[in-house]
């Protein structure tokens, strides 16, 4: 499997491509981005790596690499300038997230490429990125909120002490201000989280708050994000790659699933090598119910504005 990374100069995009070598699983990683120089650096620094880690093909330019790709991995994105309003950013992005999709066209894809969008705002791009390309909903799977949940249950392992990996939380709904937690299925080792001692509602709201932040906490410590999403990224690209039906909290249009549709989102959702197999609509208490619908509501305003400007 062939995996291109638009943005693989960058922070978020390197990491996605050094996390996927680590991996071992895709035969091909092609690093794309306007500093071509940048790219083909940071693939020659991933090659000298190869002899330890998997026999992997690693590449770097421009769109040429687009036609032949299984999985066409979009990171490239704008940071927010000072005093700039958050639907700016939104505008800057999707211009040039429209650019980049404009240039994939141009240049063609196989017909059953995988197109995953980790440029944020992630659910309006997932959406555009289905609708411009002409693909089918289930070939388009936004990052949503498979970062989120990873950091959420790094952070409940972290202040109970237990396990990573044997914690299990989910955010769905917007990768944003109105993510949701699931505190109604999350467990650690099979048990429900206020079985452990310390366990208390303030504790949970706690770390739901300092989840929600950690993107901009990250930012301020250290510049930018870049292991963990980088890691999501190979949770998502694996589960094509293997055909594996995982169930991951990724964005896609919704069809009815919760009652939430012609928006993209974060749901369970089972990802297999064509993409989005299906939707899990899993029981949920009443108020995170309520409050992804309500996720699914400031979504739609936010893309019908965007909507209303690129047509």
């Amino acid at each position: 499997m062939k995996v291109s990374i638009i943005g693989g100069g960058g922070l978020v995009g390197s990491c996605a491509a050094y996390a996927l070598q680590c991996g071992g699983i895709v035969r091909e990683i092609a690093l794309l981005d306007v500093n071509q120089e940048l790219a083909a650096g940071q693939a020659l620094d991933l090659m000298h790596g190869g002899p330890s880690v998997a026999d992997q093909v690693i590449s770097s330019g421009g769109y040429e690499h687009v036609p032949d790709s299984d999985v066409i991995c979009i990171t490239a994105g704008l940071r927010r300038k000072p005093d700039e309003s958050r639907l700016d950013l939104i505008n800057r992005n999707v211009d040039l997230f429209l650019n980049i999709l404009g240039e994939i066209k141009k240049v063609g894809f196989k017909s059953d490429v995988i197109v995953h969008v980790v440029s944020n705002p992630v659910d309006i791009l997932t959406y555009l990125a289905a609708v411009k390309l002409g693909l089918s909903p289930a070939q388009v799977i936004g990052l949503g909120t498979q970062l989120d949940t990873i950091r959420f249950r790094s952070l409940i392992a972290e202040r109970t002490s237990l396990p990573p990996t044997q914690v299990n939380a989910l955010i769905l709904g917007e990768h944003g201000d109105s993510m949701v937690p699931i505190w109604s299925s999350a467990t650690a080792a099979g048990l429900p989280l206020d079985k452990f001692k310390g366990w208390t509602p303030n504790l949970a709201n706690e770390l739901f708050t300092r989840t929600k932040g950690s993107g901009a906490e990250v930012i301020s410590r250290k510049g930018g994000a870049g292991f963990a999403v980088g890691i999501a990224i190979r949770d998502v690209v694996e589960a094509i790659a293997l055909d594996s039906r995982r169930i991951l909290p990724v964005s896609t249009i919704q069809n009815g699933c919760c009652g939430i549709r012609d928006v993209a989102l974060s749901v369970p959702t089972v990802v297999g090598r064509s993409g989005m197999i299906d939707r899990h609509e899993i029981e949920l208490w009443p108020k995170e119910m309520q409050a992804l619908r309500n996720s699914g509501n400031v979504l739609r305003q936010t893309l019908q504005t965007v909507l209303s400007r690129v047509g």
